[in-house]
């Protein structure tokens, strides 16, 4: 079965797969996951909010990017964030900003929309009587919700964040349609210059396969802890 496959390439290659291409992965995951949180969390209080626009715009927002192919969404921002950012710079013509950062506002505001709806559902189950009392002690919404409501929701929603991190993880592999070096792309590059496709991608699978099932073992210990807290 493994007549001819050549083990060598990936021992001369793992350094390059692993300093360049995984780096790139890994950061690009930590930091779309942070924003992704961030903007995800503030678009669950505007779709939970009582003024009816805020809602509304943000509901449209979230079922915009859930009903795109993340692929498509990749190549729209890559093409149209420097002209945005050539606009407002008011050079009247399109400033190339990189792979990466285009990766990064693309991954961040896609995830958003998926993160906004795990949020949602952590705000939705803490108790409404939490809210009355915050208020009953003098709190406003805001303090209510960030000293309440929010540390309660990110606690019961953990392992939920994390797995829809490691799609993330995973999904940050189509970066390589705008020629980004990410851990797929790394491959990529090395398959096409040793003519060795077989050996990169396989090798690229186990490294997915292994990060992504230990993580998710991790995420599984993790829920049953909070099951057995709550």
């Amino acid at each position: 079965m493994f007549a001819g496959y050549d083990f060598d390439v990936i021992q001369r290659s793992w350094v390059y797969l692993f300093r360049d291409g995984m780096t790139f992965t890994l950061t690009l995951t930590a930091l779309a996951m942070l924003g992704g949180i961030f903007f995800g969390t503030l678009l669950a209080m505007m779709r939970l909010s009582s003024f009816r626009i805020l809602s509304m715009v943000a509901g449209g927002y979230v079922n915009l990017m859930r009903s795109l192919p993340l692929v498509l969404v990749i190549f729209w921002f890559f093409f149209l964030v420097p002209y945005i950012y050539g606009w407002i710079a008011g050079n009247g013509r399109p400033i190339p900003i990189g792979a990466f950062y285009s990766a990064l506002i693309t991954f961040t505001m896609f995830e958003a929309a998926y993160y906004c709806e795990i949020m949602r559902a952590g705000i939705q189950s803490i108790a409404r009587g939490q809210v009355w009392a915050g208020y009953a002690l003098g709190l406003n919404y805001w303090q209510t919700m960030g000293r309440i409501v929010l540390p309660q929701a990110f606690r019961n929603m953990l392992p939920v964040l994390l797995t829809q991190t490691i799609v993330l993880f995973q999904d940050t592999s189509l970066v390589y349609v705008i020629s980004a070096t990410d851990f797929l792309g790394a491959a990529a590059k090395v398959a096409n210059r040793d003519y060795r496709l077989v050996e990169m991608y396989t090798f690229v699978a186990v490294v997915y396969f292994v990060i992504s099932f230990g993580l998710s073992s991790l995420v599984k210990n993790l829920q049953a802890r909070i099951a057995i807290i709550r």
